[in-house]
């Protein structure tokens, strides 16, 4: 046990939070027993049937090809700038956006977002990806600098709008380098029909790993040439942005403040509560529990999944697992919300929060024994436990089959990278590749860094991926919900997983040394992301390219405003030094 842990509470039972919220989490309510919960849906809108779905449910709508329009839009203002804040004690500055927060829309409306970049001291561009939406005929609003944009330059706004096709939990990030692993992050809820019965929305619970560093200096080492630097430690893990830490530590002169204070929730006796986690960390797994409690999985990412219990849910970077949990305890009764960061490296590996039941000593710290894990330690639940509740089976023989190799290594100057099929992803700002492809410009041969796999007008890919490294890897897609087939030790058998119903997510954790296969019907014309959503890992080129239907881009109707971005790009670096020392994603 390092000495950051044995003192996460200083070695007493008194739990009295040293820092005011606003010191540690600005204007955000998240982990306070003051946070509202959330309601079933939102009713500013028609409610055809009683529900603002009318009667789709997951039981018998395909969200891919069938999903509600509301004709409803929810607009939101999102001001990005720097803030100084202590979410774990340590005071560092931040990038925090200033604004509603959670986000949350019904199925099948429109969410528009404007997103202003006053970013300085020094100034930034950037960009924020909505992870998790299909963005079916709005690809270029998907927020991938040098893919569907330029980024947002300083001083500079711009407005995202798409639709809900999907329905749960997500979160948006900056999409720009590591930017997001300094705090540009927050979650989004879109409200859908229930698969299972629920008394209380608790809301989002974010669970990250924390770094007092600048995301800057930790991808110059990232990307450096010393190899005793490529794996960075973070320092703590937060439970939605609070977290103490042992201030002894510091030796720099930071400001720092012992005690800050641990997230607070609040259950009520034999009630059902829904807890909607989200991994929105830059690097660790999260091993998710409540002490004496089980936990019972209703969706997993952007898809219902039929219930099924565990003591302990396991999430990679960007991953979302919706829970149940019905409040065993007795009105005076508190316990610990734990999670722990694995698979990296942690000063403070494990992080705390608390339950109180109505009538619980708030003064006190709970006296609860954490859950014994069985589970493999970097790995997600089997494939044969999630279950998707809307079936689809995927075509045994696709239109092609694509793979890819994950390994990594130092380049022709000595800096690290991780490669896919022998290539390490480095990005254009200046030349996004989906207003490129709009111009009939599909081809890439001087610049292969780019990382493109143009998959012409097939209805059908599969692509196998190899990872011969010792690391585990959570692979993300852009536009799709991947079906995954397999997921293995060593080189895939060809034997699928519940081929007539796989599981789909968007993120999946590949092991060391091991295959994962997915599969998607190709039914969303776009550029699309696919990498690791460690941030350090794409930051040092794990990432590649899917093109989807070339020719149906041609035929978009793309709004000018992306082409702006790219003149205000132009005219801010014109006359400022953009330092890109890393992918650039």
């Amino acid at each position: 046990m390092s000495i950051a842990v044995a003192n996460i509470l200083g070695g007493t039972t008194d739990v009295s939070v040293g820092l005011a919220q606003t010191d540690t989490n600005g204007a955000s309510l998240l982990g306070t027993e003051d946070s509202p919960v959330l309601s079933n849906f939102l009713t500013s809108n028609p409610l055809p049937g009683g529900f603002p779905w009318g009667s789709d449910t997951a039981e018998n709508t395909n969200p891919y090809k069938d999903s509600p329009d509301s004709g409803v839009t929810r607009y939101y203002d999102f001001d990005i700038r720097r803030k100084k804040l202590s979410p774990d004690g340590f005071q560092r500055d931040m990038l925090v956006i200033n604004g509603q927060f959670p986000a949350v829309a019904n199925w099948g409306d429109t969410i528009q977002v404007t997103v202003h970049n006053n970013i300085d001291n020094p100034p930034e561009g950037t960009a924020i990806h909505w992870h998790g939406f299909l963005q079916k005929a709005t690809p270029w609003y998907d927020g991938v600098p040098s893919v569907q944009q330029c980024p947002i330059a300083p001083g500079s706004t711009f407005t995202y709008r798409f639709k809900a096709e999907l329905y749960g939990t997500t979160w948006y990030h900056s999409h720009y380098s590591a930017q997001y692993a300094g705090g540009l992050i927050g979650p989004l809820i879109v409200y859908g029909p229930k698969t299972a019965p629920y008394d209380i929305d608790i809301g989002p619970v974010f669970l990250t790993d924390w770094y007092h560093r600048e995301y800057f200096k930790i991808v110059e080492d990232v990307v450096g040439t010393d190899p005793t630097k490529i794996i960075p430690r973070a320092d703590n893990q937060l439970i939605n942005g609070k977290m103490n830490y042992n201030c002894s530590l510091v030796t720099d002169g930071t400001p720092c403040k012992n005690n800050a204070g641990l997230a607070k929730f609040k259950f009520q006796p034999g009630k059902i509560h829904r807890l909607r986690l989200i991994n929105a960390g830059a690097d660790l797994i999260q091993k998710f529990s409540i002490d004496g409690h089980t936990l019972t999985v209703i969706a997993n990412d952007f898809v219902p999944v039929k219930p099924y219990d565990t003591k302990i849910v396991t999430l990679g970077i960007g991953q979302r697992t919706d829970i149940l949990v019905k409040g065993i305890g007795k009105a005076t009764d508190s316990f610990f919300m734990r999670s722990n960061g694995v698979c990296g490296s942690s000063l403070q590996p494990n992080a705390l929060a608390i339950i109180y039941y109505p009538l619980a000593n708030r003064k006190n710290k709970p006296t609860s024994v954490a859950q014994v894990d069985t589970t493999p330690p970097c790995e997600n639940d089997p494939l044969t436990s999630t279950v998707p509740v809307y079936p689809i089976t995927p075509d045994p023989v696709p239109a092609t089959t694509q793979n890819i190799e994950i390994t990594l290594g130092f380049n022709s100057s000595g800096n690290f990278h991780w490669f896919m099929n022998n290539s390490s992803f480095r990005a254009n700002f200046n030349n996004p590749l989906l207003l490129l492809a709009k111009l009939g410009n599909t081809s890439y041969p001087n610049d292969p860094q780019w990382n493109v796999y143009n998959f012409g007008s097939n209805k059908t890919i599969r692509v196998v991926v190899m990872n011969n490294t010792p690391a585990t890897h959570p692979m993300h897609l852009h536009g799709h919900n991947m079906e995954i087939l397999s997921v293995g030790p060593g080189v895939w058998n060809g034997v699928v997983t519940n081929p007539s119903n796989p599981q789909r997510r968007d993120v999946q954790l590949l092991p060391a040394n091991s295959h994962m296969v997915w599969q998607i019907e190709a039914d969303n014309p776009g550029v699309w992301p696919f990498h690791c959503h460690i941030a350090w890992h794409v930051s040092a080129g794990l990432y590649v390219n899917i093109m989807e239907r070339p020719e149906d881009i041609k035929q978009m109707q793309i709004p000018a405003i992306l082409a702006q971005t790219c003149r205000d790009w132009a005219a801010y670096t014109g006359n400022a030094v953009v330092e890109q020392i890393d992918s650039g994603l």
